[in-house]
């Protein structure tokens, strides 16, 4: 059996569960397994028929009282004890930063190995395991001897998509946290922010050092407000003070997987690249066009992007008029 844990926030499934039921649908096709998948923290029914609708079977739900939001440390343990009384397999998580850490909580409690950030897998009597490495920057290829397996499959590294629809069994699972294991938890959460964040955006509109100033980036937040997207920026650009931390798109900042990503005066060195790689098209605006992004985009534009920006301003205003 594949067990696959849930994360979820304010009653859904957010993406990476959807990604590592989409993931794990392919790997249980391998195994010749079926998919039961872990709920920690809710017994929301929606929650569980949402996860039928991407393949589980049957949800395993642990809801202890004590448990009122988010804890890795009680995340780790209920994981723990899930292998312990279900005897998985594997067991297998999206490679969020909060995927990666429950899998390596609950890898610790059980003294075993855990791969995160996984692309490929074969299983076997050891399993070939195809995985990232380096914020994307390389793959290794390793093998895993484990009495279970623990992994992580890569953020963004497939896209979420419904499997054959089935009303999969809710279960409820008795599991036993003490005081070390409730020690670290979320207290309380403060919206910043309404709407479209930048992970989720169906667009980016991205700014590097080319777009001259923090008040350049104002012909970009016209645009982004157009298409219903986000602004976003390289290293550089928060080095300079011109946008926040949250703004930026990397390695060290946030990974977008958009329908699409404009990136405007963005050389794309590797660390920008890791975090914007998994966008779905990338439109390239630059005066160089031996720049990185610039190879490495679907469609780009040579040229100015304080004449290219405005222009597709007006286009995309005279379209709508």
């Amino acid at each position: 059996m594949l067990l696959v844990v849930l994360e979820h926030e304010n009653g859904a499934l957010v993406e990476a569960a959807r990604e590592a039921l989409t993931f794990g649908r392919t790997l249980a096709a391998k195994m010749g397994e079926d998919i039961e998948a872990a709920l920690i923290g809710s017994d929301d029914d929606a929650l569980v028929e949402e996860a039928g609708q991407f393949g589980a079977e049957t949800v395993h739900v642990a809801a202890p009282g004590a448990l009122t939001d988010y804890g890795p440390d009680a995340y780790g343990s209920i994981v723990a004890q899930m292998v312990e009384s279900l005897d998985p397999d594997a067991v297998l998580a999206c490679g969020s930063s909060r995927g990666n850490e429950v899998m390596a909580q609950a890898a610790a409690r059980l003294d075993v190995p855990f791969v995160a950030n996984v692309l490929d897998v074969t299983p076997g009597d050891d399993w070939a395991i195809t995985r990232v490495q380096w914020g994307g920057s390389l793959l290794e290829d390793v093998t895993l001897d484990a009495d279970v397996s623990l992994i992580t499959c890569g953020l963004h590294a497939v896209a979420a998509e419904a499997g054959d629809e089935q009303d999969a069994d809710a279960e409820d699972f008795e599991c036993e946290l003490d005081d070390a294991d409730l020690i670290t938890m979320v207290k309380d959460r403060v919206v910043q922010e309404a709407g479209v964040t930048l992970p989720t955006a169906p667009v980016v509109c991205g700014g590097g050092r080319g777009v001259g100033s923090a008040d350049g980036f104002g012909q970009l937040e016209e645009l982004a407000n157009l298409l219903g997207g986000r602004v976003g920026c390289s290293r550089a650009v928060t080095n300079l003070g011109w946008r926040p931390h949250s703004d930026q798109v990397g390695q060290t900042g946030t990974r977008i997987a958009p329908e699409i990503y404009i990136a405007s005066g963005i050389s794309g060195a590797i660390q920008h690249w890791v975090g914007a790689m998994a966008s779905k098209h990338i439109l390239a605006i630059n005066t160089d066009r031996e720049a990185n992004m610039v190879s490495k985009a679907d469609w780009a534009v040579i040229g100015d992007l304080h004449e290219v920006v405005p222009a597709i301003i007006e286009e995309v205003k005279a379209r709508r008029a």
